[in-house]
């Protein structure tokens, strides 16, 4: 136990934490300003409470959902390969870490390369970034940590005085993130991290690539309905965090892929007519109505460059998993259209 103690105190003088986190809205009046819209809809930055981050991780490990074990693969067979693109020294910044999984793949390739390594995790949940750094400070004694508890979608303000000039910064945003925004607010929120970079930094964008719709749908409506149970617990999160009255036995999930648009959409479907309160607010649902919780867009190489290229960035190179279902592209800062 002293030595765990001696050793925990080691590692909080390599650990910094930077809260953030002034999101304009709250979940109250983001949940009914969408479910007073026609049609509803409510923001998936919400799924995550205990709960839901729980059912997600279950989820990653299902047999139809298939991009966490692309975008592992691709690390694992081309990380020491992305670290010497880096180059050194370098910063590593994350843009929504979460566990930071995945990241450890790069953490080793990077710390093979310089004796010492700043992290900068980036996620609206200070506990999780307090809970990753213990563990990852733990894994690395030669790690730095400056988390920043803030909205992910608007880094300029999360990484104010974060990015320096005296490295090369190399920020990540991995997963497939990106593909719950709508083009035109994918291109906001990079050009919006592009402004806070200097020209020699670099980024790597984690994207889903466009596959039939016979291996897409399976990856949001699986067999056992782990992803309609996530999707559900949006409700019990209302219930009991803002004092709702969902009935979660009368909402059905459904997903579909939208070809024309190139996306996967969930949705939430009322199998009735009928009206929910949340406080002193009813609202009305038709019998079919449903509330769309969820885009998850999909990538090929022309719409990937034109986001980069609209965005200020330039794409030098992309990694592919073997069955070409994902890509991770590191971007340069280059001049946009």
């Amino acid at each position: 136990m002293a030595a765990a103690q001696r050793l925990q105190s080691r590692a909080v003088q390599r650990f910094t934490l930077l809260d953030r986190n002034t999101v304009a809205n709250s979940f109250a009046d983001d949940v009914r300003r969408g479910l007073a819209a026609s049609p509803k809809f409510l923001l998936p930055q919400y799924f995550y409470d205990a709960l839901g981050s729980a059912l997600f991780d279950a989820i990653t490990n299902l047999p139809e959902y298939y991009p966490t074990r692309c975008e592992t693969e691709i690390l694992t067979t081309h990380a020491a390969d992305m670290a010497s693109e880096f180059g050194t020294p370098i910063r590593l910044i994350e843009l929504g870490s979460g566990t930071s999984k995945k990241t450890r793949i790069l953490l080793d390739a990077i710390c093979a390369r310089q004796p010492e390594l700043e992290y900068v995790p980036v996620d609206v949940d200070g506990g999780i970034l307090e809970k990753t750094a213990d563990d990852l400070l733990y894994e690395y004694d030669r790690l730095h940590v400056t988390a920043v508890c803030a909205d992910f979608k608007q880094p300029s303000h999360a990484l104010a005085g974060v990015v320096r000039n005296d490295v090369r910064n190399v920020v990540l945003f991995l997963g497939s993130t990106i593909g719950n925004l709508t083009f035109d607010e994918a291109v906001t929120m990079l050009r919006d991290l592009r402004d806070v970079l200097s020209d020699r930094d670099l980024f790597l964008l984690g994207a889903d690539l466009r596959k039939p719709k016979d291996v897409l749908e399976p990856a949001y409506d699986d067999a056992l309905g782990v992803t309609a149970a996530f999707n559900r617990n949006l409700l019990l999160r209302i219930n009991r965090e803002l004092g709702g009255n969902f009935d979660l036995t009368k909402f059905a999930h459904r997903a579909f892929y939208d070809q024309e648009r190139g996306r996967i959409e969930m949705h939430l479907v009322s199998s009735a007519a009928q009206t929910v309160t949340i406080g002193d607010d009813s609202f009305s649902f038709a019998s079919g109505e449903t509330i769309h919780t969820e885009n998850s867009y999909k990538y090929d190489d022309a719409s990937l460059a034109r986001i980069a290229n609209t965005a200020g960035f330039a794409i030098a190179r992309t990694w592919t998993d073997s069955r070409t279902w994902f890509a991770d592209a590191l971007m340069m800062c280059g001049a946009g259209s």
